[in-house]
């Protein structure tokens, strides 16, 4: 189930800031050096550094 717009509008990654994009059932960092990915579980945005997997 995809997010609203105006709540994705107001996320950010929370260890650096930049915006976060809706990938699948992941919010994905947006920064060039950041690219955590958050899970969304049951439509809710699990924003914990600890709980994001770390870029590829």
């Amino acid at each position: 189930m995809p997010l609203e717009a105006g709540l994705l509008e107001i996320l950010a990654c929370p260890a650096c800031h930049a915006p976060l994009r809706e990938e699948g059932d992941e919010l994905v960092c947006g920064g060039a050096e950041c690219g955590l990915a958050y899970p969304i579980r049951d439509g809710i945005p699990v924003l914990l550094v600890d709980e994001a997997r770390r870029p590829a």
